[in-house]
């Protein structure tokens, strides 16, 4: 049970980083990435389950 709820608690703050690092970026730097701003999210939380 315990390592369940260590292993989400890992994921959501791996989302979370991923999340912040990606809308610090400039929208140039999104663009050459492939990425929208309306995407982070979508990116960030498959990027935290893998």
């Amino acid at each position: 049970m315990f390592d369940t709820v260590r292993q989400k608690y890992s994921s959501w703050v791996s989302y979370r980083r991923a999340v912040d690092e990606l809308s610090r970026l400039s929208a140039r730097e999104l663009n050459d990435l492939g990425i929208s701003r309306s995407e982070i999210k979508f990116v960030a939380r498959r990027s935290s389950e893998g």
